[in-house]
């Protein structure tokens, strides 16, 4: 009896030892593009943080891209669209999202509004991870975020809808490619929650952000908006996934509906709301394999190593 509980003590040390280790390798963050077009994801890490081997590249239709980062990074990742690089001198720009880099890489610079951000802070330790999708700073595609492997509520979050396509005049940049945040659009501290409306009492959603919101229930619509839009997770990797559910396949060229037009202008009309509960369960249940994937290897090892020394011990 003696020698079965040091076995089976042995084996949960193992298991332990072994889940630390994959704790220890830090969060994968997987970039995937389910564009019908090439994309340019561009990378900004915080100050004081350390970054990745890049800061922007190309990734094209149906391509992903993986990552590896240290605990306590923070940072956020968007896709640049549009871009244009010379083949030889490695210049050019993007149609949205911009850098300002004048290259692929960002090397250090943020995206130029509007643009569809995916924003992270990394716990250390036993500290939760905090995850957010924000157009505040506009949106130019849809896109999701889908914690992996993690512990807590570790909620889906994202924007699926095509906002593009119900943009009103006033807000549409490059050439309907893209649709500003009313902050980005007037400028005024009303907007933008700044002097006067520096505060979440001041500052309230406006038609614009709430136009956002409608159709986006889960991602930032304006800068104080926390309390629906910022969601916890601890241990996961993290995937994010660019249209998703292809609902933007192309840039839109068309004006806005008379339904967008009119919820901006503060009408009974709404957008339609992002469809997570729909799109939900073949989701989730791609985030379950994967999970189950990496735990189960982690069982594996840890019951290989077991037998083993097991074995040296008759």
């Amino acid at each position: 009896m003696s020698s079965t509980s040091s076995y089976y003590t042995l084996y949960i040390i193992t298991l332990i030892f072994l889940i630390t280790i994959k704790a220890s390798f830090g969060t994968k963050f997987t970039l995937i593009n389910r564009c019908d077009y090439t994309i340019w994801p561009g990378i900004l890490s915080n100050a004081g943080g350390s970054g990745f081997d890049t800061t922007g590249f190309e990734l094209s239709p149906h391509a992903t891209r993986s990552f590896q980062t240290q605990q306590g990074w923070s940072g956020r990742f968007w896709a640049r669209t549009g871009c244009s690089f010379d083949p030889t001198t490695g210049q050019g720009h993007c149609a949205t999202g911009d850098c300002g880099s004048n290259q692929i890489e960002c090397n250090g610079a943020g995206a130029t509004p509007p643009a569809t951000l995916a924003e992270f802070t990394i716990g250390s330790g036993d500290a939760q991870d905090f995850y957010d999708v924000s157009l505040v700073d506009g949106y130019n595609l849809p896109m999701i975020v889908e914690p992996v492997s993690g512990s807590g509520a570790c909620g889906l979050t994202g924007c699926l809808t095509d906002l593009n396509r119900m943009c009103p005049n006033e807000l549409r940049a490059g050439d309907g490619q893209a649709c500003k945040s009313a902050c980005e659009a007037f400028g005024s501290d009303e907007y933008c929650c700044s002097g006067a409306f520096g505060s979440p009492a001041a500052c309230r959603p406006s038609t614009y952000s709430e136009m956002f919101k409608n159709a986006c229930p889960r991602s930032y619509s304006y800068a104080y908006d926390d309390a629906s839009s910022t969601f916890t997770c601890s241990g996961a990797d993290y995937k994010i996934t660019f249209c998703p559910s292809l609902t933007s396949q192309k840039s839109s060229q068309d004006p806005p509906s008379a339904a967008a037009a009119g919820t901006a202008a503060g009408s009974d009309s709404q957008p339609p709301e992002d469809d997570f509960l729909s799109w939900l369960p073949n989701f989730v249940s791609e985030g379950s394999s994967n999970s189950a994937l990496d735990y189960s290897l982690i069982i594996c090892a840890a019951s290989t190593i077991f037998v083993s020394f097991s074995f040296f011990q008759l």
